[in-house]
C-alpha cells in the first residue's frame, strides 16, 4: 500500500493513496468525550509525537443500530472506541492550493449512522478534484439530550467543531478554507439546514446542498427539557456516571415511547411538532446554537446559496419493506391522516393522479410531501438563491422506487461500493446518472451554477431520472397546492 503524510498541528497523519486519490480516516478533531465530557461541549482537539496511523476509519458514535428491516437495508457498520470524534479526507494532491472542499454530514434520524458507510466513500470526490471532509458527531441523547447542566445541541457543537478545524487545517490537504461546501442528507441535511442558521458558524462554509430534510426540525428549550427529564429519570445514577450501553438502552426505550405515545403534556408539542412524531432527539432552540427554527433564520438572514431536493418516493423506505404499503386498507389511510392532523380529503387529488395506487401507495406519497417535499419547498422559498432537484430514479428492490437515501450512492458515484446493493437491490442502477449528479454537485462546489433557481413563479425542478434527466416547471402542482395553507410549526 502506498501512503503519504501530512503534517498538522496536532502531528503528522499517515493515510493511504490509492491511484490519484489521498485518503486519511479517522482524524480526531475534538478530545474523546470521556466521562463527564461525554455531556459537555467538545473539547479540544488531542495531539501526537509519532505518525499516526490514518488509513483506517476511527471510532463510531455510540449507538445501537437499526432495527428490522433497516438494518438489513441501510449499510451501518460499528468502530467502537472512545475517539468518536474523527474525520476523514480524501484529496487529489495534499501539495496543490486553492482546491474546493465539500463537507458530508450523515443522517440517521440524529441517532444513527457514521463517516464510515461503504455509500460515503470521498474517492469519486477527490478524483474529480475536490477536498471532501466527511464526520462523526455525538448522536441521541448523548448528542441531543438538553440535560441540566450540560449545553444543549451537543452534536451540532461537534459538527461546528468539525467545521473549525477544516477551516484551520484543510489547507495543509489542499484545500481552500474560503470555498468549503457543506452537504447532508437526513439529519445530515436537518443539521446543514440547522448550522446555516446558527449563529456560531459565520464565515465556516460559502455553500449548501440540503438532501431530504426539514428546516422545521428544533423544539423549544423548555420542551427538550421534558424528554430531557424523562431520559435522565430512566438512568439508575446520574447520566455522567452511567454506562454508555445503560444511555443507549434508556434511550431506545424513551423512543419507542414517545413513538407510540403523542402526549403533549409528557413531551412538549414543540417536540412532538417538530419532529413530526418520529424523533425524540434532535436540535433545541436554546437561544446559543439555534435561535429560532432554521427555515425562519435562512428566510431572514442567510445568503448562502443552496442545492435542495428530495426523493420522489421518500416515506417508501419506511413503509414499503413493512407490507404497510399492501396492508393498508382505505378506512386506516383515513385514520393515519386524520392522525396527523390532516384533511382526509386530500388523499383525493393524489389516488385521482395515481389510479393504479394502492390506499399505502397513496399514503406513502402524501407523507413524503408531508414530512419532505413541502418543507423543502419552503426552504426553497426562504433562501435568497435555491436551485430545486428531485431524484426519481426508482429500483424495482422489495418496491421501494425513489426512496428515502437511494439517491446518495450517485451523489457520491459510489454504486459499486459494498453495502450499496442492500438498498439499490441486485438490478445495475444507471452509472450515467451517478455521472450526472456527482458532476452536478462538484459544479456548485466550485461556483458554478447548476440550473435555474428556485422561484415562486415558474418553481423549477431538475429531475434527476433516466433515460434523461429535465428541468420540471412546477411539478404536481395539484398537489403542492394542497399544502398552501399548511402552517410551519409555531411554538
Amino acid at each position: 500500500m502506498h501512503t503519504s503524510v501530512v503534517a498538522l498541528s496536532q502531528g503528522k497523519v499517515r493515510g493511504s493513496v490509492t491511484g490519484s486519490v489521498h485518503e486519511f480516516l479517522g482524524i480526531p478533531y475534538a478530545a474523546a468525550p470521556l466521562g463527564a465530557a461525554l455531556f459537555q461541549a467538545p473539547g479540544p482537539a488531542p495531539s501526537w509525537d509519532d505518525e499516526r496511523d490514518a488509513t483506517h476509519f476511527g471510532p463510531t458514535a455510540p449507538q445501537l443500530g437499526y432495527q428490522e428491516p433497516l438494518r438489513s437495508i441501510l449499510h451501518n457498520p460499528a468502530v467502537e472506541g472512545a475517539e468518536f470524534l474523527n474525520l476523514n479526507v480524501w484529496t487529489p494532491d495534499p501539495a496543490a492550493s486553492g482546491l474546493p472542499v465539500m463537507v458530508w454530514i450523515h443522517g440517521g434520524a440524529y441517532r444513527l449512522g457514521s463517516s464510515a458507510v461503504s455509500v460515503y466513500n470521498g474517492h469519486a470526490f477527490a478524483r474529480d478534484g475536490v477536498v471532501l471532509v466527511s464526520l462523526n458527531y455525538r448522536l441521541g441523547a448523548i448528542g441531543f439530550a438538553a440535560l441540566e447542566g450540560t449545553p444543549a445541541n451537543r452534536g451540532l457543537l461537534d459538527q461546528i467543531a468539525a467545521l473549525q478545524w477544516v477551516r484551520d487545517n484543510i489547507a495543509s490537504f489542499g484545500g481552500d478554507p474560503g470555498q468549503v461546501t457543506l452537504f447532508g442528507e437526513s439529519a445530515g441535511g436537518m443539521s446543514v439546514a440547522t448550522l446555516l442558521a446558527s449563529p456560531l458558524t459565520e464565515g465556516l462554509f460559502h455553500r449548501a446542498i440540503i438532501q431530504s430534510a426539514n428546516g422545521t426540525i428544533a423544539s423549544t428549550l423548555e420542551d427538550a427539557r421534558l424528554v430531557a427529564a424523562d431520559f435522565a429519570g430512566r438512568l439508575d445514577t446520574t447520566p455522567e456516571t452511567t454506562p454508555i450501553p445503560a444511555l443507549l438502552e434508556a434511550e431506545q426505550n424513551l423512543v419507542l415511547d414517545f413513538t407510540l405515545n403523542q402526549n403533549p403534556s409528557r413531551w412538549g408539542q414543540s417536540t412532538i411538532t417538530a419532529s413530526l412524531g418520529l424523533m425524540a432527539f434532535h436540535p433545541t432552540i436554546d437561544g446559543h446554537t439555534l435561535t429560532q427554527l432554521p427555515v425562519e433564520a435562512i428566510a431572514a438572514t442567510t445568503n448562502v446559496p443552496l442545492i435542495i431536493g428530495t426523493t420522489a418516493d421518500e416515506f417508501r423506505l419506511y413503509s414499503a419493506p413493512t407490507g404497510l404499503t399492501t396492508a393498508l386498507t382505505p378506512e386506516t389511510l383515513t385514520n393515519v391522516l386524520t392522525a396527523r392532523g390532516l384533511d382526509p380529503a386530500i388523499a383525493d387529488t393524489y389516488s385521482a393522479n395515481r389510479p393504479d395506487a394502492t390506499p399505502g401507495d397513496v399514503l406513502a406519497a402524501i407523507l413524503t410531501d408531508f414530512a419532505f417535499r413541502i418543507p423543502t419547498i419552503h426552504l426553497a422559498e426562504a433562501a435568497t438563491t435555491a436551485y430545486a432537484y428531485e431524484f426519481a430514479w426508482p429500483t424495482t428492490h422489495l418496491d421501494l422506487r425513489a426512496c428515502h437515501a437511494i439517491e446518495i450512492a450517485f451523489v457520491f458515484d459510489t454504486l459499486a461500493a459494498e453495502g450499496t446493493k442492500m438498498l439499490l437491490g441486485p438490478d445495475t442502477p444507471p452509472q450515467t446518472l451517478a455521472a450526472e449528479i456527482h458532476r452536478a454537485w462538484i459544479d456548485f462546489a466550485h461556483g458554478r451554477t447548476p440550473w435555474d433557481a428556485y422561484n415562486p413563479d415558474t418553481r423549477p425542478v431538475m429531475t434527476f431520472n433516466t433515460p434523461r434527466s429535465q428541468l420540471v416547471s412546477n411539478p404536481r402542482a395539484d398537489e403542492r397546492e394542497l399544502w398552501s395553507n399548511m402552517s410551519r410549526p409555531e411554538f
